[in-house]
């Protein structure tokens, strides 16, 4: 049996601390905040889509970053197994649109209870309101946690799942990297991932509120096409916003916002000769008024002048008055409506952060640094990333179970 401290009380860390008592070690907890699960809370917009129903080999095509890292822990903790795990603890599950599991409830603090439930029942020590200040290393190997006043708490393992930057109001503020790196770990640099977009275009603004459905969209770096998807998009007060957006933001990481471009293809049920049929027949349907007033069976009203602007077209322009060329030119921005990004919000509206612990010094089985024994990490402070749907808080599920399981 061996003393097991774990820094972190949220996903991977309540995941870790249960693998590792079930394995028979004597576990404690140490969170910072009043109580675990703050950032669990409010994932899913507090319903918590704790992983993906997906086939397990389709997982990893939404892994962004580091996806062959995780075959070991995913394989051996998969979301298939997940999902058995919680059902088990006694926690309905439901399986939404995406084949996003949700709590049957809805409610993302039943997730929290099961876990500490089956904390309480595997007699892990939790000790909340109690900040780590570093880990202490002797010959190579951990041999505790320092807490406050520099009190020693006695370890021969410590794990640590403290996450990212993101949301930093519930205590994820890069802890973990700085003791990565007092222990010789290189922290590969951070960004804010799964966030909203700040355009150069300010009349974003003026159509706040409006979800674009149904559409697609792909993101460019300078010529290069980075991401392309098919989803919704939000309108906000400062840019971009809704599931597409979130998951073009994961592969921007360091490149220049200055440099990357949207567009968007409002109508990609049709190829451009079908679409140029049905703006004909609106034409016609419409010749003699005013353009402004000629799309409003195509595209939702608000959007209307902001398209014609793209194509250098007056919305007071009379139908039967418009041109091949002018049709044309329509048609190229209907089918790749352009926006320009100017900067991605912070950490404080990031699902996740991008980067962090780099994986080439972790053993992919057992979450173990390669630097230093009996020191593992798990969840969001590692080097890996995912899309929208459950993805990334499998990456916390299994390689907190890893970590757990993988202590000798």
């Amino acid at each position: 049996m061996r003393r097991v401290a774990v820094i972190g009380g949220g996903a991977a860390g309540m995941m870790a601390a249960i693998a590792a008592a079930r394995a028979g070690h004597s576990v404690t907890v140490l969170e910072k905040n009043e109580k675990l699960g703050k950032k669990l809370f409010l994932t899913g917009k507090g319903r918590c889509n704790l992983t993906n129903a997906c086939e397990t080999e389709e997982l990893f095509q939404n892994i962004v970053t580091n996806h062959k890292f995780l075959y070991s822990s995913v394989y051996g903790f998969d979301n298939h197994a997940a999902m058995q795990f919680f059902e088990e603890l006694g926690l309905k599950l439901k399986t939404e649109r995406g084949n996003r599991v949700f709590p049957a409830s809805d409610h993302s603090s039943d997730v929290i209870r099961v876990l500490e439930r089956e904390l309480q029942k595997r007699k892990v020590d939790v000790k909340l309101r109690t900040e780590v200040k570093g880990i202490s290393i002797a010959d190579g190997h951990v041999n505790g946690v320092r807490l406050e006043n520099d009190c020693l708490l006695p370890a021969d393992a410590v794990i640590v799942a403290t996450g990212g930057y993101s949301y930093p109001s519930t205590g994820s503020t890069g802890d973990g990297y700085r003791f990565a790196e007092e222990a010789g770990h290189t922290v590969i640099p951070c960004y804010p991932s799964l966030v909203p977009m700040e355009t150069e275009e300010r009349w974003c603004q003026e159509l706040m509120g409006l979800t674009l459905k149904n559409i697609s969209l792909s993101l460019h770096h300078q010529k290069q096409e980075l991401f392309r998807g098919f989803g919704e998009l939000l309108f906000t007060h400062f840019g971009v916003s809704g599931p597409l957006i979130l998951s073009a933001s994961a592969y921007i990481g360091s490149l220049s916002p200055a440099k990357l471009q949207l567009f968007i293809d409002l109508k990609p049920a049709l190829s451009e000769e079908q679409l140029d049929k049905r703006v004909q027949r609106d034409f016609l349907r419409y010749q003699n008024r005013r353009l402004g007033h000629a799309f409003d069976d195509l595209l939702p009203k608000r959007l209307i002048p902001y398209v014609l602007q793209a194509g250098m077209l007056s919305p007071e322009k009379q139908v039967n008055t418009i041109t091949v060329v002018e049709r044309r030119r329509l048609l190229s921005v209907l089918k790749r409506f352009p926006l320009h990004i100017r900067k991605l919000r912070g950490y404080s509206e990031a699902i996740i952060t991008r980067g962090g612990i780099s994986v080439k010094e972790i053993q992919p089985q057992t979450m173990e640094s390669k630097r230093v024994k009996g020191l593992y990490f798990a969840g969001e402070i590692l080097d890996t990333d995912a899309l929208t749907g459950g993805f990334n808080l499998q990456i916390a599920w299994s390689t907190g179970y890893a970590a757990g399981c993988g202590i000798e």
